[in-house]
């Protein structure tokens, strides 16, 4: 026996010789979640006693985050806008990041309005899923190409009850979609990959290793989908609908470029937390 305070420092002090980037999140979210408490527990129950099963399994699963296994992997599971998110190995994780793409979208919607929201590329569903929790008369169109990735998501909507609202389709980005202007979305929301295929190997191995490279790759030019979905969404988007995409942190200029050409206007590009830029909103004419 060993008590959850005691073998959180442990690991905490491990994941330091590690290097690990946040050794003490990390060592508190490996420990609290294995133990089924939640972080604030973890600390105010310091002197809880943990059996030999448990302190094995959590000293195991330490080692595999020493390795380089990102703990979303370790647990299938990454916290996203305060939510616990469902992952399986066709679902990128969420990040931070992306919390900009939804404080854009509802900073833009009010809070008591129909809203619909096609989300594409949808992964875990993570921007759909937590869109349709923060906007209670929202209904998602959740669209992947991966079925596996899709199955994560329906989890994930179940998960938070709003399964009702959250609407799944298997297609490569809006070609399930053929619908009239008036019949469109209020939004089109994505985060589609944006990686330069040159740069993927460049990657820390925690992204390269572990997130799905159909997630990651952007082509030759990290452009690929942004070419693909901008077209299709203009002519879906009726007029005062909008589209928030998010960009890498050197995209903004191609991908403002683009919304102009195909006649879509009021472009913003929102900044992230770190400064740079990482949203691009549009909004059809």
């Amino acid at each position: 026996m060993m008590q959850a305070g005691r073998l959180y420092r442990q690991i905490r002090d491990r994941f330091r010789g590690a290097e690990i980037s946040d050794p003490e999140l990390d060592a508190k979210l490996l420990v609290s979640t294995l133990l089924g408490i939640g972080l604030s527990d973890l600390l105010l129950n310091d002197a809880q006693e943990v059996d030999a099963a448990q302190v094995r399994e959590i000293e195991e699963k330490a080692v595999l985050r020493m390795g380089g296994m990102p703990l979303g992997r370790i647990l299938g599971e990454r916290e996203f806008y305060g939510r616990r998110f469902l992952l399986n190995s066709a679902t990128l994780e969420p990040r931070p990041d992306t919390e900009t793409l939804i404080d854009a979208v509802l900073s833009r919607t009010a809070g008591d309005a129909p809203v619909t929201i096609w989300d594409i590329g949808t992964g875990s569903g993570a921007i759909a899923v937590t869109l349709l929790a923060e906007r209670p008369r929202g209904r998602a169109i959740a669209i992947d190409l991966s079925e596996d990735a899709l199955a994560c998501a329906v989890n994930n909507a179940r998960l938070h009850s709003v399964e009702d609202r959250f609407h799944p389709i298997c297609a490569d980005y809006l070609a399930a979609m053929d619908l009239d202007r008036t019949e469109g979305p209020d939004w089109i929301v994505s985060n589609p990959p944006y990686i330069c295929s040159r740069v993927l190997e460049e990657l820390s191995p925690e992204v390269i290793d572990h997130d799905p490279r159909l997630a990651l790759d952007g082509g030759e030019n990290g452009l690929n989908a942004y070419a693909a979905l901008v077209p299709q969404a203009a002519g879906l988007l009726r007029s005062g609908a909008r589209i928030a995409l998010e960009i890498g942190y050197d995209q903004a200029a191609s991908v403002e470029k683009l919304l102009r050409q195909h006649d879509l206007g009021e472009i913003e590009i929102i900044k992230d937390l770190a400064g740079n830029d990482r949203v691009a909103l549009a909004r059809g004419t």
